[in-house]
């Protein structure tokens, strides 16, 4: 049988008729922009990342921008982040209008790597570099206490690119109250999903918070008048609806991925394809890792493997999903050439594009299904 990489319809399944109440409330009262349903969101998902301001917007991608441009983050600055990441974590720092210095991954856990973000802040001792933007990555928490004292030290803004992490923890504080800023994605396959674009800020400072509602309201506190160039960035009530329903859920499908990803690991050690205490593949396959301090949501369950690109295609030819998160590091891009960083600038994240692969992970996933994923690669590697 197929297995999917993703599979919206069981998730439906489990709660379509809660969300088709919940749309048919928005229709009922016909307030469709900015709604109840988006002021309760805020306050809940807030709550529940423990920060005191939830922002709602229209995508991850806005609220990357809204979260630096509230900061006052702008021309002139520079931010500091990774180019193991979707697009637009570097892309809304341009669209701040601020400048993207890149450092490299920590080849384990592919996130930001703390030591090379310090390197850059001590070597370029300028206000130019006025925040970093570290991403959790897959689901996975960055080691916050190297950027706070990073913080204390350089006296830099940190803002979490979040969007693959709701949810996640570190030291027990959720992502979303760790930062000055953070920025989360609703996008369909995010393990806290809407139906469309979706995105959210949290922090806890309250002018910060103000500015984010005045800018993504095309830069208004009281209607027609404009005191800054906004943007127009309102989290529909209708998506709002729908993630207050998931919202209830998200803590025990998150608890699922975990015991999911356990069983994968369980899996491939018990066929003897699991590279033990390697951070680069051999012959067979580097799992994934969790840092003891650090709450995994496994947003995605990404292995590294040598010929992946091979393992890819057997996988397609027996029907089974997978995909690549990312193929190319940002700096490699061909629209980002200008920012000047050339090919071996950032080894690990360009290995890393060429090694990782993610496989199906979702709450509905069933054990048999990843029995057959397991089989599938351990017959690829012989």
């Amino acid at each position: 049988m197929p297995v999917p990489v993703l599979d919206f319809s069981r998730q439906y399944a489990e709660i379509g008729p809660e969300m088709m109440a919940a749309v048919e409330r928005v229709f009922s009262t016909q307030h469709y922009i900015l709604g109840e349903p988006v002021a309760d969101f805020e306050r809940e998902a807030a709550a529940a990342c423990a920060a005191k301001f939830g922002i709602g917007c229209a995508s991850g991608t806005d609220a990357l921008w809204l979260a630096m441009a509230s900061a006052g983050i702008g021309a002139g600055d520079a931010v500091v982040t990774t180019p193991f990441t979707f697009f637009a974590t570097v892309s809304s720092i341009l669209r701040a209008g601020a400048k993207p210095v890149l450092a490299d991954i920590d080849p384990a856990s592919f996130n930001l790597d703390a030591s090379h973000v310090e390197t850059i802040l001590a070597s370029e001792p300028s206000p130019r570099l006025r925040a970093v933007l570290p991403v959790h990555l897959y689901g996975h928490t960055v080691e916050w206490d190297r950027y706070e004292d990073l913080r204390q030290r350089f006296g830099v803004l940190l803002i979490e690119d979040a969007a693959q992490a709701f949810g996640a923890a570190w030291d027990g504080r959720p992502v979303g109250s760790l930062g000055d800023a953070a920025a989360f994605s609703f996008y369909p396959t995010k393990n806290l999903s809407a139906c469309g674009d979706a995105g959210m800020v949290t922090t806890s400072d309250a002018t910060l918070a103000e500015r984010a509602q005045m800018l993504r309201a095309h830069g208004m506190r009281r209607r027609y008048y404009h005191d800054e160039i906004g943007w127009n960035s309102r989290l529909d009530t209708i998506q709002a609806a729908v993630l207050l329903v998931k919202l209830a859920y998200v803590d025990r499908w998150n608890e699922r991925r975990r015991r999911l990803a356990a069983n994968y690991d369980r899996l491939f050690r018990t066929l003897g394809v699991a590279e033990a205490g390697k951070i680069y593949p051999g012959s067979g396959v580097v799992l994934p890792t969790c840092h003891p301090r650090a709450t995994h949501v496994y947003h995605q369950y990404v292995i590294r493997v040598r010929k992946r690109d091979q393992l890819r295609q057997f996988l397609s030819e027996r029907k089974i999903g997978s995909e690549i998160y990312y193929p190319v590091p940002l700096h490699q891009q061909e629209c980002l050439k200008f920012l000047g960083y050339k090919q071996g600038d950032l080894p690990e994240s360009e290995r890393a594009a060429a090694e990782v692969l993610a496989l199906p992970i979702y709450p509905e996933l069933r054990q048999d299904e990843q029995q057959t994923v397991v089989n599938a690669i351990a017959a690829f590697l012989g």
